[in-house]
């Protein structure tokens, strides 16, 4: 059986009860209970949150008091930085000499 839920960072598989004030990922050392790991992270939305009444978090990758806080599941678990790497690859080749 799959866990249902995996690291924002390195997608390794966890249970839902990893997710808790201070957890981080045994497999990349990262924060878990952190708003890249949340479902209601969203980039380019209102303080990259799509709960409208989530306070602002500065550091998206540290971990946080929100109190909206909801795990994403795994098949979304990979939000992590491969859109950032693929947007500066396409940014360098749009510029290269």
């Amino acid at each position: 059986m799959t866990k249902p839920y995996a690291c924002w960072s390195c997608a390794q598989p966890l249970d839902s009860g990893a997710f808790v004030r201070g957890a981080y990922c045994d497999g990349c050392g990262r924060d878990l209970r952190c708003c890249m790991a949340c479902h209601f992270y969203a980039p380019g939305a209102y303080n990259d949150c799509h709960e409208p009444q989530a306070e602002r978090v500065v550091d998206k990758e540290k971990s946080n008091f929100c109190d909206f806080f909801k795990a994403r599941g795994s098949k979304h678990a990979s939000m992590g930085h491969a859109p950032r790497e693929d947007a500066l690859k396409a940014a360098d080749a749009l510029f290269k000499k």
